[in-house]
């Protein structure tokens, strides 16, 4: 069965990225590539915002340990990407985020996708239960799915 788009109502937060000229491939279309590293900046800069992630010297860093994007339209620059999030689950010592890109004002998905964090120690690299302030952040994005546990 394919998947369908979701709707800017299925995300809890949003965050507007600009497109840069650099992003559009041969094709005139932002690259695939370009679309896992918006799912980046939409996650981490929630992290950093709500003061749960220290990418400099935090004690505890998220590993990405599997990452999908399905794709259901095109962006291209000078659109302006509207990255919704959302927390699918949460786990004892990871995360599954989940993200919806919206080209422009658009009410359904251009594409989407998830990926999973794994919070491990910085040195050794061994997971850790996630910290208080961090499942904290987390509450407010956790879809109703989830929630309803």
């Amino acid at each position: 069965m394919k998947q369908q788009p979701d709707t800017r109502s299925s995300y809890r937060h949003f965050d507007k990225i600009t497109t840069r000229w650099a992003d559009n491939d041969v094709y005139g279309h932002v690259n695939n590539v370009v679309y896992y590293s918006y799912f980046d900046t939409v996650v981490n800069r929630y992290l950093i915002e709500q003061g749960v992630l220290d990418p400099e010297a935090g004690e505890t860093i998220g590993l990405v340990i599997e990452t999908q994007c399905n794709y259901f339209g095109s962006l291209s620059f000078p659109d302006t990407v509207v990255a919704g999030l959302r927390v699918a689950r949460v786990g004892n010592t990871s995360v599954r985020y989940e993200v919806g890109l919206f080209r422009n004002d658009e009410q359904t998905a251009a594409a989407q996708g998830h990926f999973v964090h794994v919070y491990v120690d910085r040195h050794s690299r061994r997971p850790v239960p996630l910290p208080a302030p961090l499942r904290r952040a987390l509450m407010p994005l956790v879809a109703e799915a989830q929630a309803a546990e």
